[in-house]
């Protein structure tokens, strides 16, 4: 008789929480067979980033009232607090009627009252930490759940000694539609010359929302930048009266044809991603978790400049674990300017071989089989209903 198995997952609020959510349950997916089938509900919070990505992947969604976490003083946070024991109350409704089997956490402010409920109606719980660092919510997590996925050891550390016990590294899951990329289809996606085979490519991106001090400064130095390279820039979408999409589409316009033909700029990059990355010799944006885990896996030199303030600072600690290997330098945001950019990428772009000792560095920090892992760590978990 073919068994179901039923995960509630629970997180959102950004893409580094629901890209690792969907990377394993695309993996659960594939293990299904004649004898096992799993079956998902998502949590998510109202107007959460879930609510536009979750339901294309056609999982049901369901959505619980929830606090965000701050860690500054606010009086939002005293109106948050009441909404906390509302949404777990909501869930432990969803968790009675879905009657999961095992619950799949990947933090973020909404997955603390879910985990909570979770602990209430005795379901076994997986917790995953993306970061470096272990974040708020899941600090707050952590001692309810059975295991504790980390995406890196040296976030073992900041766990309680009894939490330590159930914790264990899987890596942070990453789409494995970023794989098998082709960098020819990537060239004639952005209009570039396909017998230009000697000009190498950087790939800019700020994220999903863009980085608009990433943006300005790289529309201070686009002539003398693309005289040096090709550029393939994921400027974001901003809710701004300007766009910053259309000051650099301006700015291009104005370039010499030669150079004009080597910018390619869109406020997003969906399926093309994997072909993206295929072609790119260097990559410069961010340093989120998903991020830093996607270059990894597919070992690509980075020029980071960490988004600051985040909560506990943990874009500096990704990109500062991955320059202390090699796979990474960082520009941090108070050094950041034009010129100072421009000099950086520079020289970078001008030494091949100290980009391929940064792309096996940064292969030496992935962790491949991460999805399959935690798939296979709540298939047991379902099943023995520890």
């Amino acid at each position: 008789m073919k068994k179901t198995l039923k995960i509630l997952i629970a997180g959102g609020g950004t893409s580094g929480h629901i890209s690792p959510a969907l990377a394993v349950i695309g993996e659960l997916r594939e293990m299904a067979n004649a004898d096992f089938e799993p079956q998902f509900l998502y949590i998510g919070s109202h107007g959460g980033l879930e609510n536009q990505i979750i339901p294309a992947h056609d999982i049901p969604l369901v959505n619980i009232e929830t606090g965000k976490l701050r860690r500054y003083l606010s009086a939002e946070n005293l109106r948050d607090l009441f909404r906390v024991p509302v949404g777990t109350k909501q869930a432990l409704r969803i968790i009675k009627d879905f009657a999961p089997d095992v619950v799949f956490s990947t933090g973020g402010y909404v997955a603390v009252p879910a985990v909570w409920a979770a602990k209430l109606r005795g379901v076994p719980i997986l917790m995953h930490e993306q970061t470096v660092q272990i974040g708020l919510a899941n600090r707050l997590i952590a001692p309810f759940a059975t295991r504790i996925a980390l995406s890196f050891e040296s976030a073992r550390a900041e766990l309680s000694p009894a939490a330590q016990k159930k914790a264990f590294v899987s890596g942070n899951p990453v789409r494995t539609s970023i794989l098998n990329g082709n960098a020819e289809k990537a060239k004639k996606w952005c209009g570039f010359d396909p017998n230009n085979t000697h000009l190498q490519t950087l790939y800019i991106t700020g994220g999903s929302q863009g980085s608009q001090r990433i943006n300005h400064a790289i529309l201070e130095i686009l002539q003398p930048l693309l005289e040096q390279c090709q550029v393939i820039h994921q400027c974001g979408k901003q809710n701004s009266e300007t766009e910053d999409y259309d000051l650099l589409k301006a700015a291009a316009e104005k370039l010499p044809p030669h150079l004009r033909d080597r910018y390619f700029v869109t406020p997003f990059i969906r399926d093309e991603l994997a072909d993206v990355f295929a072609l790119s010799d260097l990559v410069l944006g961010r340093s989120g978790a998903g991020t830093v885990a996607e270059l990894c896996l597919l070992g690509k030199p980075a020029l980071y400049i960490p988004l600051v303030p985040t909560g506990g600072d943990e874009q500096t600690r990704n990109a500062q674990m991955c320059e202390k290997t090699g796979a990474a330098e960082i520009l941090t945001q108070n050094e950041l300017s034009p010129q100072k950019l421009l000099q950086s990428l520079k020289v970078l772009l001008s030494n091949p071989p100290k980009l391929e000792k940064m792309a096996q560095a940064a292969l030496q920090l992935a962790k491949p089989n991460a999805a399959q892992t935690l798939a296979e760590m709540l298939a047991e978990m379902g099943n023995k209903k520890v």
